[in-house]
């Protein structure tokens, strides 16, 4: 699936109340701005936004902040919330390796939704659950570590369970098919899910967590 360009994506993204422009100055006190105590998650390579949206609709009482690199993919995610009013949403647009200078000890659960797979062996530590990102995810978690991960990836399916569970995750749900999973595993889709559902590919599923 292709994204266009938006054109002016970078004064989109400075008008926007849901753009965080200055991430840094928030590190330790994302409850401040949210203004409230309730858990953080946040979502890696949120994309054009959809899932982010739903889910902070659909649960009020947790606040939700999705990051994304790429400017038109971030400028498409603030057309998509539209006139919604998500005072439990925001939004950063900068690299997923800078998260340490964003984030203390402070962030509940993890979301990856269809992160790029890097499925050439060279390209395995840029991967959303390589070692190496596994290891800055341990200094922003605030207590327990929990990852939930969607992919139509077996490279990446494969690799994130191996270096999940040698990290000493435990997987609550592990599906190899999460749309015809008799468990009726509860599941809001991205835009790329969308599609692949319509395509009828298989979508690998895993709930991890590490309990301290």
């Amino acid at each position: 699936m292709r994204y266009n360009i938006v054109k002016g994506a970078k004064y989109i993204l400075e008008d926007s109340p849901y753009v965080v422009k200055n991430p840094a100055n928030y590190k330790n006190k994302w409850n401040q701005l949210f203004g409230n105590n309730n858990p953080i998650c946040l979502e890696l390579g949120m994309g054009r936004g959809i899932f982010i949206i739903e889910m902070a609709k659909a649960f009020p009482n947790k606040n939700f902040i999705g990051l994304e690199i790429d400017s038109s993919q971030t400028a498409t995610a603030i057309h998509n919330i539209g006139t919604k009013k998500l005072n439990n949403l925001k939004i950063i647009c900068a690299d997923a390796n800078s998260i340490l200078d964003f984030f203390g000890r402070e962030i509940s659960s993890i979301y990856l939704t269809f992160s790029e797979p890097w499925p050439k062996k060279q390209d395995e530590k840029k991967r959303f659950t390589s070692m190496n990102y596994l290891k800055l995810y341990d200094r922003i978690f605030k207590k327990n570590k929990h990852i939930i991960l969607k992919t139509d990836n077996k490279i990446l399916f494969a690799s994130s369970l191996e270096n999940l569970s040698k990290y000493w995750y435990t997987f609550d749900k592990v599906s190899l098919d999460l749309h015809h999973d008799d468990r009726k595993i509860p599941n809001l889709m991205t835009d790329f899910e969308m599609q692949y559902y319509k395509e009828k590919r298989p979508i690998y599923y895993v709930d991890a967590t590490f309990r301290e």
